[in-house]
């Protein structure tokens, strides 16, 4: 279970890298677009950061309970 929330974690990396490129590429053509990939980089940072420190906590909870 832990290591399912360990990839997931860097699925969120993932997409704020593909949401980071998509803004290069579409700011001078399409600026709509690059706000709404911007928006989708700064939601997917968050989460992994949220995400890692969930795992976190869930690791040294089972880590507790396991003594």
């Amino acid at each position: 279970m832990i290591k399912i929330l360990r990839y997931t974690e860097y699925l969120y990396i993932i997409v704020a890298a593909f949401s980071i490129y998509r803004i290069f590429t579409d700011w001078n053509t399409d600026r709509s677009m690059a706000y709404l990939f911007i928006f989708f980089a700064v939601i997917s940072i968050g989460m992994f950061f949220f995400r890692r420190n969930y795992r976190k906590k869930f690791e040294q909870r089972a880590k507790d309970n396991n003594k």
